[in-house]
C-alpha cells in the first residue's frame, strides 16, 4: 500500500526547481520518471530527499492500456528509478501511447500523448494483464491515473467509475485520481464527476492530482499551464467528503507562475481538503462483474447490459489483443497519419485532437531542441505544423527533431542560406551523416506511403 499521509505536494519540474525547494508546507513531490536518469539525479531532488521530502516517480510512456504487453526495458528503467529515489510507490496512466507494429501487421505509430482506452471488456482484459506484468516487475506498489480525453470511443460498455472499480477488483492496483481530468471529461464528454466518484472504490486511492486548464470553443484543454479553476476544487471537495485522500498534488507543466502564486494554489488545495474531508472511506466500490470477486454490480454500464468476460485471470487471448490493437491503430493512424477516421467517432472532435497532438509535438520539440526555433525564428511553429500534420513521430521527440530538420534541408529550407548552413551543421552534429539527396528521399516517401496504405 501507499505510504499513508503523503500530505500536500507539488509536481517537481526543472523550470521551477528553486521555487519548489522554497515553498512552505510541501510534504512530497512527484517527478516525471522519463525526465530523470538513475545515477544522475538533479541536485534539487537530492536536496529535497535529504530534507525528508518523499519523491514519487510518475511514468508517462509505458502505455499500459495499449494492446501490446509492456516493454520489459521500460519497466526495468521505472523500477530502477523507484529504487534510486526510495519511492513508496510509482504511478502511471490508464492510457495507450503507441499502436501498430507486429501485433496488427501495420506500421508502428507513436502518439506522443496519453490517449484513452475504450471502456470495453476486451480493453479491460488487456489492461488488467498489463498491470499484473508491471506489478511483478516493480519493487513498490503501482497506482494508475485516470486520464483526460477530448474524444469518446463508440460502443463503450462501462462507465469510467465501473471500469476503474473492475480494474481494482481484478488486480489490486491502487488509483491516482486526477480531479482535473474528471472535470475535463465532464466538459468534453458529458460525464458526471460525482457519479464517477460514487462508483469508485475510494479506499484504493493512493493520491490525487489537481491541475488547471482552459476552455476554448466548448472544449476543455487540460493544459497544466493555467491556475486551478473553481470547478476542479469543487470535485476535490466532493472526493474529500467521501474519503480523506492520502495525498494531494498540484501539477504545473508550463507557463510557470511566481512562487507566491504556487503557494496560494497549494493553500487553496489544503483548505479544500481540510474543510470538507471526512475520512469516512465510504465509497461504494461496486465493481461491475458477476464473478467471484467482491464486486456487487451487474455490469449494466451506461449503454445497456454487457456480460462480464468469463476469464478473470490467466493469459489474455491473442485475438483479444488483436481486436484492441486494430481499434487503437485505426484511431491513432487517423490522428497522426491522416488516414480516414474510424467509424463511430466524432470527426470534428478527432480534428481537434489531431491538432492538439501536433501542437504538443511542436512545443516539446522546441524544448528538447531549442536550437531549431533559434535557427528558424518566428517561422518555426508553422514549419513544424506543416511537417507533422501527416508525418507520425517515430522514436521519440529527439528523433522527431532530427527528422524535422532533415525534412527541411531536403526541401531546400530555410530559404536564407545562413540559416540553412546553421541547420545543416546542427543536423550533422547529431545525426552523424549528410542528409540524403532527392532520390533517396523520394524512395523513403514512397515506402512511407505504402506503409500507411497497408495499415488502413
Amino acid at each position: 500500500m501507499a505510504k499513508p499521509g503523503l500530505g500536500i505536494g507539488i509536481g517537481w519540474r526543472p523550470e521551477m526547481a528553486d521555487a519548489v525547494e522554497g515553498l512552505p508546507g510541501v510534504d512530497w513531490v512527484e517527478v516525471v520518471a522519463e525526465n530523470i536518469c538513475v545515477g544522475h539525479l538533479p541536485d534539487s531532488l537530492l536536496r529535497l530527499r535529504e530534507r525528508g521530502v518523499t519523491v514519487v516517480p510518475h511514468g508517462v510512456s509505458l502505455g499500459l492500456g495499449g494492446a501490446d504487453r509492456p516493454d520489459a526495458g521500460r519497466l526495468a528503467e521505472l523500477a530502477a528509478k523507484a529504487t534510486a529515489l526510495g519511492a513508496p510507490l510509482v504511478t502511471e496512466h490508464m492510457a495507450f501511447v503507441r499502436a501498430g507494429g507486429p501485433l496488427t501487421a501495420s506500421p508502428a505509430l507513436e502518439a506522443g500523448h496519453l490517449l484513452p482506452v475504450p471502456r470495453t471488456w476486451d480493453a479491460l482484459e488487456v489492461l488488467c494483464e498489463n498491470v499484473r506484468i508491471a506489478q511483478d516487475a516493480l519493487p513498490v506498489p503501482l497506482a494508475l491515473e485516470n486520464i483526460a480525453a477530448l474524444i469518446s470511443w463508440p460502443g463503450e460498455e462501462l462507465t469510467e467509475g465501473q471500469f476503474l472499480a473492475e480494474l481494482v477488483e481484478r488486480t489490486g492496483v491502487r488509483l491516482l485520481i486526477d480531479v482535473a481530468n474528471l472535470h475535463t471529461n465532464h466538459v468534453n464528454r458529458g460525464e458526471d464527476p460525482s457519479k464517477a466518484l460514487a462508483e469508485l472504490p475510494v479506499e484504493a486511492i493512493a493520491y490525487v492530482h489537481v491541475a488547471g486548464g482552459v476552455e476554448r470553443d466548448g472544449v476543455w484543454h487540460d493544459t497544466h499551464a493555467h491556475p486551478v479553476p473553481r470547478p476542479v476544487l469543487d470535485i476535490l471537495s466532493d472526493l474529500a467528503a467521501r474519503v480523506t485522500p492520502p495525498g494531494v498534488l498540484l501539477e504545473r507543466d508550463d507557463d510557470f507562475p511566481p512562487a507566491e502564486e504556487l503557494a496560494a494554489e497549494l493553500t487553496a488545495i489544503r483548505k479544500t481538503v481540510a474543510r470538507t474531508g471526512t475520512g469516512t472511506g465510504t465509497g461504494k466500490g461496486t465493481g461491475t462483474g458477476t464473478g467471484t470477486g467482491t464486486g456487487t454490480g451487474t455490469g449494466t454500464g451506461e449503454r445497456g447490459a454487457a456480460p462480464a468476460p468469463r476469464r478473470r485471470t490467466g493469459e489474455v487471448d491473442r485475438a483479444v489483443r488483436e481486436r484492441v490493437g486494430i481499434g487503437q491503430t485505426a484511431l491513432l493512424s487517423a490522428l497522426v497519419a491522416g488516414t480516414p477516421a474510424p467509424e463511430g467517432f466524432d470527426h470534428a472532435r478527432l480534428r481537434v485532437q489531431g491538432r492538439a497532438l501536433v501542437a504538443k509535438r511542436a512545443g516539446v520539440v522546441a524544448k528538447v531542441a531549442p536550437e531549431l526555433s533559434g535557427i528558424l525564428g518566428g517561422g518555426y511553429r508553422a514549419a513544424f505544423v506543416s511537417y507533422a500534420t501527416t508525418r507520425p513521430m517515430r522514436g521519440g521527440y529527439r528523433r522527431d527533431a532530427l527528422d524535422f530538420a532533415e525534412h527541411l534541408l531536403i526541401a531546400g529550407q530555410p530559404s536564407d542560406p545562413v540559416a540553412r548552413r546553421r541547420l545543416t551543421r546542427w543536423w550533422e552534429e547529431r545525426a552523424g551523416a549528410r542528409p540524403p539527396g532527392r532520390a533517396p528521399r523520394l524512395v523513403r516517401a514512397a515506402r512511407a506511403a505504402r506503409a500507411v496504405l497497408a495499415g488502413r
